[in-house]
C-alpha cells in the first residue's frame, strides 16, 4: 500500500473511532479506550525499541510516573487534571535523562534486564511514600464520562503516530536506525549516539506518561503494583513486535488486533486467554520477526515463501 493510501486509511480509521460513543454501547467504548492506550504504548516502545533497537522492559515505569503525576495532583494538591499530565511528563522525562546516561550504555539482553530491574525499584519506593499512598494506593476523583477519555485517548494516538512518522523521515531518525543497525559504525559516522539515545528514551517517556496518566484518571485508582506492572510492558512490546517494530502504523495495528482477540478469547474460554499472548510471540519471532506490516508488504511478492525464508534466516 502507497504512503498516502496508509495515512488516507489511518484517518478513516481515527474518524470511526471517535463516532463510537455515538453509536456504540458502553462496553465498546470502554474496550477502544483500552485498545487506543495500549495502542499507544506500543508506539511509544517503537521508538526506543524499533527504531533505536534497544529492547527496553522499563516504560511501565514512565507509565506508572504520568498516573501518579496525575493522582497527586488531583488528590494531594486538588489541581487541575492538566496540571497532573505535565507533573507526570516531567517526572517520566526526569527520570528518562538521569538514568537514561547510565542504562543506556548497555547493550542487547543487559540493557533489557537492567530495565526490567527498574520496575520493581520504582515499585518499591513508591511504596514507601505518604505523598503516594504507599502501598494503599489512591483514590481520584469520578469524571464526567467515558467518550471524554477515548477522545483523549484517540487524540494521543494520533500524536505518538505522527511523531514516529516524523521520526521515520527526520534526520534524527535515520540517526536511530543507524544505532539500530551497527551502533559503533554511527558513531564513527559523527552520530552522537548517546544524546540520541537519550532523546529517544525521553520522547517513550512523554508519550507512555501522557497515556499512564489518562488512563488513572478514567479508572480513578492507582496502586503501585497497577502503575508499574511489568506485564504491561510485556503487552506493549508483543504488540509492537506483532505488528512490526520500526514501521509507522505496525504497533497500532498489532495492539488492536491482539487486544480484539483477547478480548474475545477472555469472554469465551479464560484460560485460552491466559496463554493467548505467549503462543503470539513464539509465532511471531518464527514466522514473522519483522511483524504484520512487512507480512503485508512482502506476502504477495513471495507468498508462503515468506514464511519459509523466515525460520531460515532465524533459526538457531
Amino acid at each position: 500500500m502507497k504512503p498516502a493510501l496508509k495515512f488516507i486509511f489511518a484517518a478513516l480509521v481515527v474518524g470511526g473511532f471517535a463516532t463510537v460513543p455515538s453509536w456504540g454501547s458502553a462496553v465498546l467504548v470502554q474496550f477502544g479506550i483500552n485498545a487506543l492506550i495500549l495502542a499507544t504504548l506500543a508506539q511509544s516502545w517503537n521508538i526506543i525499541g524499533g527504531y533505536t533497537g534497544y529492547p527496553s522492559f522499563g516504560n511501565s515505569v514512565f507509565y506508572g510516573l504520568g498516573g501518579y503525576g496525575v493522582a497527586i495532583a488531583l488528590v494531594q494538591y486538588q489541581l487541575p487534571s492538566a496540571v497532573g499530565l505535565i507533573l507526570g511528563v516531567v517526572l517520566a522525562v526526569l527520570f528518562a535523562f538521569l538514568l537514561g546516561l547510565p542504562v543506556l550504555r548497555l547493550r542487547g539482553h543487559y540493557f533489557a534486564i537492567a530495565t526490567l530491574g527498574l520496575t520493581e525499584v520504582m515499585t518499591a519506593i513508591v511504596s514507601n511514600l505518604d505523598i503516594a499512598g504507599r502501598n494503599v494506593g489512591l483514590i481520584l476523583p469520578l469524571a464526567k464520562g467515558d467518550t471524554l477519555f477515548l477522545e483523549l485517548s484517540l487524540a494521543l494516538l494520533v500524536v505518538t503516530t505522527l511523531a514516529v512518522a516524523w521520526i521515520s523521515r527526520s534526520r534524527f531518525g535515520f540517526g536511530l536506525i543507524a544505532i539500530r543497525e551497527n551502533e559503533v559504525a554511527a558513531a564513527v559516522m559523527g552520530v552522537n549516539t548517546t544524546l540520541y539515545k537519550i532523546l529517544a528514551f525521553a520522547l517513550c517517556a512523554v508519550f507512555s506518561a501522557l497515556a499512564g496518566g489518562i488512563h488513572a484518571y478514567w479508572i480513578t485508582y492507582l496502586d503501585p503494583g497497577s502503575a508499574f506492572d511489568v506485564s504491561l510492558n510485556v503487552r506493549m512490546i508483543i504488540m509492537a513486535v506483532f505488528g512490526g517494530p520500526g514501521t509507522i502504523f505496525g504497533p497500532a495495528l498489532g495492539a488492536f488486533a491482539l487486544a480484539a482477540i483477547s478480548e474475545i478469547l477472555a469472554s469465551k474460554i479464560t484460560s485460552l486467554a491466559s496463554i493467548f499472548f505467549g503462543v503470539v510471540i513464539v509465532v511471531a519471532i518464527i514466522f514473522m520477526p519483522r511483524g504484520v506490516a512487512d507480512l503485508a508488504q512482502n506476502f504477495r511478492r513471495f507468498g508462503w515463501r515468506y514464511f519459509q525464508e523466515n525460520i531460515k534466516a532465524h533459526r538457531v
